[in-house]
């Protein structure tokens, strides 16, 4: 019955079925079809009809951020047909562009990497080009180096970052390292539309470079010089790549510049795409650091540090008493130094070495940085969320975002590299702990110089996408005229786009009171995850250090109220 009332989604299924290459979808797909034509099974029937549809409504739009989602059977999962025509697209795009012959791939540990990995490189050796694959599951900041390393037209790195470990996804770069931005990522959606059957795309069965360990080392030498060579190396770390691909890489890299060993944390120590220790594996999520605080507990040490499984981002934590004014969300006597903190440090770092050129970031960060950058007579700018826009600032020399992404050396590795930034993050903290000081101190000193700058962010999950365009409409529709008691003294709606800024989806609000200096939120959809985001940030003036601590306790019960007035104007 059901089946008679669906033949195009039923034709659609069996035609995708036919040209699936991955006999593992091709199993999960005929047991899907199995279920919904059994007419003894009512219930599971409707239930694998409703799932059909859902995987066979569209599928994954192909954009700025490549490819991202659950992996599975059909068009709205990740699986090896979505890739191979993600890649043929790709190859079309470069050869018409005439951008160069050479597309160097990387991959990570999830479920798949590999094989979508080799499927690209198919793909591109079919159509006549050359395809470079990394040696091993590695980082994406390596992949991002080897494209401007050796003069590659463009690349792919196949992970989904800090996503779940049932998602994979497929990032894009072209031959200067950046990530994709318009119009080519239009122009490479074009060309994978235009792709007709599967059958139609050549795929060599081999004739694909296996990149050697000087790619590596090669990387490896630019991370270390980053840092002084001579500067101070007395330093206890521990680290965790939270079940990823970065501890080889940076354990090498802390070698390589001649700072001690970290200590790893054992439990998360190996890749595994299961992620088993966390919920989500992002060292911003609840819990996912608490292995590393246990760990530091145990030895004590200086710093701790963590890289998602991609290791392109860096957190970092910092040891304080549980008591402490404003300690947020310290653990065991560790606090997570939020990436507005983490980018205010490195860009103080990156002004103490005499950097020269742009300091960037993002609408979403924290204004600190444009401050530091304004003392130090440094340009400044702000783009839009994400990578692919902070690397296509003029004359960028150092960019962060807050969502633990920063890039500390734009010549090397033109995106957010977490190797590196931990690097000059370790650096910083023994240059500090030689003096008798730590981050928090020099944290402590940028609050006074230029006033607290505190930030925190609403993040709603959800499961059902249709609710965050609801709330982003409500907020449009009756926008908030007061909250947390501060005046909204001005509202953006950023789709219209600026001369500063391209068409975003998202709501910018200036608040204004006695009570700050200054205060801004942002709210937006994510674009990597089904979540509605509003970052806020209050500035207070800060007279003396004994000042600080009272500031920190009405900056964060400021910024709790302006979260709890947000969401009910939103809504959520």
């Amino acid at each position: 019955m059901t089946q008679a009332l669906n033949p195009d989604l039923l034709a659609r299924a069996r035609a995708w079925l036919a040209e699936d290459p991955d006999p593992q979808t091709r199993e999960e797909l005929t047991a899907l079809l199995a279920r919904a034509e059994d007419p003894a099974a009512d219930e599971n029937g409707k239930l694998a009809w409703a799932e059909l549809a859902e995987r066979f409504a569209d599928r994954l739009q192909f954009g700025t951020a490549g490819l991202r989602g659950e992996l599975g059977a059909g068009p709205m999962r990740m699986n090896r047909a979505v890739v191979l025509r993600a890649a043929a697209g790709l190859v079309a795009y470069v050869k018409k562009q005439g951008l160069g012959d050479l597309v160097v791939i990387g991959y990570d540990a999830r479920h798949k990497s590999y094989d979508f990995a080799r499927d690209t490189a198919a793909v591109v050796v079919g159509a006549g080009l050359r395809a470079a694959l990394l040696p091993r599951p590695l980082p994406t900041p390596v992949l991002a180096f080897a494209i401007r390393h050796l003069g590659a037209a463009a690349g792919v790195t196949v992970t989904a970052s800090h996503n779940p470990p049932q998602d994979n996804g497929y990032k894009v770069y072209l031959g200067d390292g950046s990530q994709i931005v318009p119009p080519a990522d239009a122009g490479i959606a074009a060309e994978i539309d235009a792709i007709g059957s599967l059958d139609d795309v050549p795929r060599a069965a081999d004739g694909w470079e296996v990149l050697g360990e000087d790619v590596i080392e090669a990387y490896l030498a630019r991370a270390a010089s980053i840092v002084d060579q001579h500067g101070p190396r007395d330093l206890h770390v521990v680290y965790t790549p939270m079940h990823g691909v970065g501890r080889d890489t940076l354990v090498a890299a802390f070698r390589e510049a001649g700072f001690p060993a970290p200590t790893v944390v054992a439990e998360q120590a190996e890749p595994d795409p299961d992620f088993p220790t966390v919920a989500f594996p992002n060292p911003e999520e609840p819990g996912a650091m608490d292995l590393a605080f246990r760990t530091a507990a145990e030895v004590g040490p200086d710093i701790v540090i963590a890289n998602d499984p991609d290791a392109d981002r860096c957190a970092v934590a910092v040891p304080v008493s549980a008591n402490a004014a404003g300690s947020g969300n310290g653990t065991s006597g560790w606090r997570m130094l939020r990436g507005d903190e983490v980018g205010a440090l490195l860009g103080s770092a990156l002004v103490a070495k005499k950097a020269e050129g742009t300091f960037a970031t993002t609408i979403v960060s924290a204004t600190l940085l444009g401050r530091i950058a304004e003392a130090a007579g440094l340009g400044y700018a702000e783009t839009l969320t994400g990578f692919k826009w902070i690397s296509r600032a003029d004359g960028l020399r150092y960019g962060y975002e807050e969502a633990l992404g920063y890039c500390v050396d734009p010549e090397g590795v033109r995106d957010k590299d977490g190797i590196t930034a931990a690097l000059l993050v370790a650096e910083l903290a023994a240059t500090l702990k030689k003096s008798g000081r730590t981050l928090s101190d020099l944290l402590d000193d940028l609050a006074l110089e230029h006033g607290l700058h505190a930030t925190d962010q609403l993040s709603v999950r959800v499961q059902d996408l249709s609710l965050i365009g609801a709330a982003m409409a409500r907020l449009r529709e009756r926008p908030p005229t007061v909250l947390a008691g501060l005046s909204v003294a001005r509202a953006d709606d950023l789709t219209a786009g600026s001369a500063e800024l391209p068409p975003t989806d998202g709501l910018r609000y200036y608040l204004a009171g006695d009570a700050v200096r200054s205060a801004r939120i942002v709210v937006r959809p994510s674009g990597t995850e089904p979540k509605l985001k509003c970052y806020l940030e209050v500035v207070l003036p800060v007279a003396s250090a004994a000042d600080l601590a009272g500031a920190r306790v009405r900056a964060a019960e400021l910024l709790d109220a302006v979260k709890r007035d947000l969401a009910v104007a939103a809504g959520i």
